[in-house]
């Protein structure tokens, strides 16, 4: 079932566990979530980042995640993570993304704001959600994600203050918060601000998100999942997950590709339900319970979607 953001996270946030985000560059990656989800009754968060492109363009990623999620018998969102241009962020949508997030955390705070509370307004009327990003999550040497490596990850550290004025004033649905985790590998164990996750979750009244989550501990998801994060973003994970299992398939050179698939969608499956376990979001399959409801919202989503449309003809 093709959901946003709101139907999974909100339900988290109330429930005191967190949803995760795992992106998809092919086809192996998504079935593996997938399986995942449907075998833990899980919801789930699937999609790509902009910095991932070159490995999975995005309309050609969505000729397949969209129908998964529609296919599935769990809610999936599927999400653009870390939008960095408004005409990206856009195609998303059109495209039929449920959810998207529009990262301008490097401009200016007042830019920050404006640029956000537009999207927002945009995303909101393709029935899509939206998540900002205040403060700054940085990247490990080497990350997928990017190369924002910063000296003093503590300057750009999220303040709730600032946090709750931000969330009045844009309308996002979710808050990527920066409080001591990178995207990426970690070389040494990073150490999470749990009181300001804890304050901020207090602050603000959106689901909060924890990016650069692959390489935490088990007590980090628990204690940040306790704190008040509502979505883990995981990538490196299962992204390691999957070659390690192809290395060991791959004995020798008469091995085919048909050889090495299986195995990387089992691993990124275990993988993927290691996280759901551990995150708290197994059985917790809200459209087992309000199927009727989900489906009214479905087929809104599906109007909203064709009255933007015509008011984009008209526009241009």
């Amino acid at each position: 079932m093709l959901v946003n953001m709101n139907e999974v996270l909100i339900p988290a946030k109330k429930e005191k566990y967190a949803v995760g985000l795992f992106n998809a560059v092919n086809l192996e990656l998504a079935r593996g979530i997938i399986n995942a989800a449907e075998s833990t009754q899980s919801p789930v968060i699937m999609g790509t980042a902009e910095v991932l492109f070159p490995y999975g363009p995005l309309e050609e990623v969505s000729y397949y995640l969209i129908p998964m999620a529609k296919k599935a018998n769990v809610p999936v969102v599927i999400h653009l993570d870390h939008g960095l241009n408004k005409e990206t962020c856009l195609k998303a949508l059109d495209l039929g993304f449920s959810s998207i997030m529009y990262d301008c955390s490097m401009v200016t705070y007042e830019k920050n704001v404006e640029k956000v509370k537009e999207m927002a307004e945009i995303a909101h009327s393709y029935g899509a959600t939206i998540e900002g990003e205040l403060g700054h999550v940085g990247d490990n040497e080497g990350s997928a994600e990017g190369d924002s490596k910063l000296e003093d990850p503590s300057k750009f550290y999220t303040d709730p203050l600032m946090a709750k004025d931000f969330v009045q004033k844009t309308g996002v649905d979710a808050l990527a918060v920066a409080v001591g985790t990178a995207h990426g590998a970690y070389r040494l164990p990073p150490k999470l601000d749990f009181e300001r996750i804890h304050t901020i979750a207090k602050t603000v009244d959106v689901p909060l998100v924890l990016h650069g989550g692959s390489g935490l501990t088990n007590t980090d998801f628990k204690r940040a999942i306790y704190e008040g994060i509502s979505k883990v973003n995981i990538f490196t994970d299962i992204n390691i997950a999957a070659v390690e299992a192809e290395f060991k398939k791959f004995s020798d050179m008469n091995k085919g590709i048909i050889d090495l698939i299986p195995a990387a969608v089992e691993a990124v499956k275990q993988e993927t339900v290691k996280k759901m376990n551990l995150f708290g979001c197994v059985n917790k399959n809200t459209c087992r319970v309000h199927d009727e409801l989900v489906g009214d919202r479905a087929e809104m989503h599906w109007l909203v979607q064709l009255v933007a449309a015509e008011v984009k003809k008209c526009m241009k």
